[in-house]
């Protein structure tokens, strides 16, 4: 005997989305949502959304009501003539209730066409000058960011977190060195795609300081869903000192243990990875010069703590399948040389 599917009206299915919508507000404030936006390039965008939702609704609420009047509307018989016959009757075509929503409809998409390209001008390009300038690389799969330095200083190259003043607008370029990226920070602006051999641009501005969370928006190979990306704002002066910070070159080992460290960084991970300050110039991983300063390690996988560090050098390819750093076999004393190494890089 064939089971029937249950029977779901347009009414309950109309009711659910209505729900919905209106609870939306209450997980704004998820990391990746960009329902609440905390900048100029990407508010615009937020309010054409919330306005285009409320005329939607607006639009779907009227028919609603239209429908029903016309479903249960009924006229009142008409009385006859005194002298039998039948009532006369003029007809009504509607032509004036066509005229009226033809009006209104054309006078909506019109505004809402205008509303658009209003917020897709506004949004192109920042308004003020001044702007910090950053180069953003993609890989598969994590995130290079560098600070172009000028003739006394060298360029800040960082790794998956990248941090900007707080009320400046930052001009990016954005390319890829593999395959085609996406870089979307849903708080501070739109996607924008990083395709190889190919320079794009963006720009974005934070109005209050914060920790907002990114992604790749392009599906990008086996963990595109594990390339995430932290932009740090913070206020000018703060941003001044972190960036001070991230020029000075890593500090010599204080011990016998780290220098073992680093003598086995040098020989085992140097080549994929710069460490500023010592002998390591890799350009295949993310720079290392201040790591232990970073919230995350592996493009956000990990918490960057002594133990996750362990667990990640140990075994990457456990935690990251694909991930192109290999596995190094070391021995348990070389390993706690290795670490401690590591945790002098602040």
């Amino acid at each position: 005997m064939q089971k029937t599917q249950p029977y779901v009206s347009r009414w309950t299915l109309a009711f659910c989305g209505a729900l919905f919508a209106a609870l939306l507000p209450a997980h704004a404030q998820a990391p990746m949502s960009y329902l609440q936006t905390a900048g100029p390039a990407a508010d615009p965008v937020t309010h054409l959304h919330w306005g285009m939702l409320a005329i939607s609704l607006a639009v779907v609420v009227i028919i609603s009501i239209l429908v029903l009047w016309a479903t249960f509307y009924r006229r009142p018989p008409a009385q006859s003539r005194p002298d039998g016959r039948p009532p006369l009757e003029t007809a009504r075509d509607g032509l004036s209730w066509i005229t009226i929503g033809v009006g209104i409809s054309t006078a909506v998409l019109l505004g809402a066409a205008a509303w658009t390209m209003i917020t897709l001008s506004t949004v192109a390009a920042p308004a003020a000058g001044g702007a910090l300038h950053i180069n953003v690389i993609a890989h598969q799969w994590w995130w290079e960011a560098s600070y172009p330095g000028n003739r006394q200083s060298e360029p800040v190259i960082v790794a998956n977190e990248i941090h900007i003043p707080v009320g400046q607008p930052v001009l990016l370029e954005l390319a890829s060195d593999d395959v085609i990226h996406s870089f979307w920070i849903p708080k501070l602006a739109g996607k924008t795609d990083m395709v190889p051999g190919q320079t794009n641009h963006a720009w974005l501005q934070a109005n209050q300081a914060g920790d907002y969370r990114g992604q790749c928006g392009e599906y990008c190979g086996a963990q595109h869903a594990q390339m995430a990306l932290h932009v740090i704002a913070e206020p000018p002066d703060a941003f001044a000192a972190w960036l001070r910070r991230q020029r000075q070159p890593s500090a010599a080992p204080a011990d016998m243990q780290a220098l073992h460290g680093q003598q086995i960084f040098l020989a085992r991970c140097g080549m994929c990875h710069t460490v500023n300050g010592s002998d390591a110039h890799g350009r295949t991983g993310p720079d290392l010069t201040h790591l232990v300063a970073r919230h995350t390690i592996a493009a956000g996988v990990l918490p960057n703590t002594p133990g996750e560090r362990a667990r990640w050098v140990a075994n990457p390819q456990d935690l990251k399948p694909g991930v192109r750093m290999p596995v190094v076999e070391l021995n348990r004393e070389d390993r706690q040389a290795l670490m401690a190494y590591l945790e002098t890089l602040k």
